[in-house]
């Protein structure tokens, strides 16, 4: 222990280490410093870091010099960034159900792919670069930047005349997105101490994804009663109300920012803009190959190993450039290097995994084996929607009071994968009370788990890195959802034609898959109709299964995000 100047000290109790941690009175500490594994060693029980890696050392103490924004102020912060990503994760799903309209209107069929994955391909491949904006910039003003390109891009799409128009639209839009979910991470951050933290997170990420499960419900409702335009129409409102009150209230910074103006050539350096000239086609060829794979052309065609090859070689030049950059890399080495950072990417990208497969898929087995309408299955996911989102709140609330993230983590990966199993057993007469019991159990799983990756990596980088882990986080998130959709569409197709020989095979497959979940019930037959709906059926469970596998890979990632403590540590004067 290095020498103190003053005889006077002050012990910090309560803490996750075993010894006191002792510093001088008054002395205001910033930022969290860096130390070696074996300066570690003393003031953490977590033993298992690599030597090599300098890790950051994040105590409670460093927190005690900044000011955060509290009261009224607070509440409006964090309804806001939650109803930005509310409205964006809404507008990821809305457009399920309105693209039957959509090409009827553009007579576009063959441009369907491209009205999901212009969105996602321009959200996945800008995100790691924004984060670099966020370390740069304003949290607010960057913030506000990308909630006005996503509504720029919603009003384009709403205002399409052809599909190429609708096309340009929502790629704008995925560009809007890619910032707003890690700048909402980063904007709470900045305004919640760590200890209080994960409870905010939990309600915004819980209440964000809702809209992932109501977006086809909505979409189906705007799209049957007024046009399908509204689904892109109702962001304009709720982005102008965000943006008006975010105007009003200042949101502290954590960094220095040195103005754009002062000094253009390093702050284009900064961004590392090469880093992101290599990582945006890595991405895109990699999400193209995923999209197309097993439906526009086969797993073993010429052009889907190209893209993966392709991806992969991009890839390994991007490692290699980010190698040489060191911390100034758009994803700095030193913080992928800690366990714990890259643990708490895997467990995002496997929950999310979970998460967008279970919600879509829950859907279409009420809608096409019950056979109940889009607004009926919207109200049979409640029991979902409802326990996650109280789930979230609790346990971000129990975190702040008992300190420790990863049992979260790990009891969020079982419960998952038990109700996604569960899941799976579902059959066209499945009861009222076990649906609602099985989607319970699988719920509370993920409203156990959602924000502690997000914790854990905010507990261990220092705040300077802040946004660049976020978006990390936010990039796994989006692209464990694009890979894990890929594989449910891949499994399900399958599924479906084989079922379809063995409960109705005088039906033909592609007449099915024409029609679409719920039409087939009008052009089929009646005698082949209970056929067809248990060839749903256990298509649907092929893909609960998928669910199941990503939750039980993010149990086992759960493991590495270390027995850390969040709590903050109670300070008293030893008696003289």
């Amino acid at each position: 222990m290095e020498k103190r100047e003053s005889s006077e000290t002050e012990v910090a109790i309560g803490s996750d280490t075993n010894e006191p941690h002792y510093k001088p009175i008054n002395e205001s500490v910033k930022e969290p410093s860096y130390a070696t594994k074996d300066e570690q060693a003393s003031t953490t029980d977590d033993k298992t870091e690599d030597s090599s890696n300098l890790q950051p050392a994040q105590t409670n103490a460093s927190e005690d010099g900044w000011h955060y924004v509290t009261g009224m102020k607070l509440y409006l912060v964090i309804g806001m960034v939650t109803l930005a990503c509310f409205i964006m994760l809404l507008d990821t799903s809305i457009v399920a159900t309105a693209i039957p309209s959509i090409t009827s209107d553009f007579h576009s069929l063959g441009d369907v792919g491209w009205y999901g994955s212009s969105y996602l391909i321009c959200s996945c491949a800008l995100q790691p670069l924004t984060g670099k904006i966020y370390s740069r910039f304003s949290s607010k003003w960057v913030f506000m930047f990308f909630l006005f390109l996503f509504e720029l891009g919603s009003m384009i799409t709403a205002l399409a005349t052809s599909s190429n128009m609708f096309i340009v639209g929502r790629a704008v839009a995925g560009m809007g997105g890619s910032g707003l979910v890690n700048g909402a991470l980063t904007i709470i951050s900045a305004c919640v101490p760590l200890h209080k933290r994960a409870a905010y997170l939990g309600f915004m990420m819980s209440f964000g994804q809702i809209g992932i499960l109501v977006g086809p419900l909505i979409g189906g409702a705007l799209t049957e009663y007024t046009t399908w335009r509204w689904c892109f129409w109702i962001n304009l409102p709720a982005g102008g109300v965000t943006a008006l009150i975010l105007f009003f209230i200042n949101i502290p910074s954590r960094i220095e920012k040195i103005p754009f103006r002062n000094n253009v050539k390093a702050t284009l350096v900064s961004l590392d803009l090469p880093g992101f000239f290599l990582f945006a086609p890595t991405a895109i060829m990699l999400l193209f190959a995923l999209q197309w794979g097993g439906t526009k052309y086969a797993w073993g065609s010429a052009t889907i190993i190209g893209l993966f090859c392709g991806s992969g070689g991009l890839f390994a030049v991007f490692v290699a450039w980010e190698y040489k950059k060191g911390d100034d890399a758009m994803i700095p080495f030193s913080m992928m290097k800690i366990r714990i950072v890259w643990c708490s990417c895997l467990i995002m990208l496997f929950f999310f995994g979970t998460q967008i497969v279970t919600s879509y898929y829950l859907a279409l087995y009420f809608q096409a084996v019950r056979g109940v309408t889009p607004t009926l299955s919207g109200v049979y996911l409640l029991p979902t929607i409802l326990s996650q989102m109280l789930l979230a709140v609790i346990a971000g609330v129990l975190v702040g009071r008992l300190g420790y993230y990863m049992p979260w983590a790990i009891t969020s990966g079982v419960l998952s994968a038990i109700g996604s199993g569960l899941l799976a057993t579902f059959t066209p007469t499945t009861s009222t009370g076990t649906w609602i019991g099985f989607q319970i159990i699988g719920a509370v799983g993920r409203g156990c788990g959602m924000q502690m990756p997000i914790i854990a990596v905010q507990n261990v980088i220092p705040s300077k890195q802040t946004s660049v882990g976020m978006s990390i986080i936010a990039f796994c998130q989006t692209l464990g959802g694009a890979m894990f959709l890929s594989f449910a569409q891949t499994g399900f197709n399958t599924g479906l034609k084989e079922a379809l020989h063995q409960y109705a095979p005088e039906v033909s497959a592609e007449a099915v898959a024409a029609a679409g979940a719920t039409g087939f019930r009008h052009i089929i037959p009646a005698p082949s109709v209970p056929g067809v709906i248990h060839a749903y059926s256990q298509a649907i469970n092929h893909v609960f299964y998928i669910a199941a596998g990503a939750a039980a890979a993010s149990f086992v990632a759960s493991w590495g995000i270390g027995w850390k403590s969040i709590k903050k540590a109670k300070t008293v004067k030893p008696e003289v």
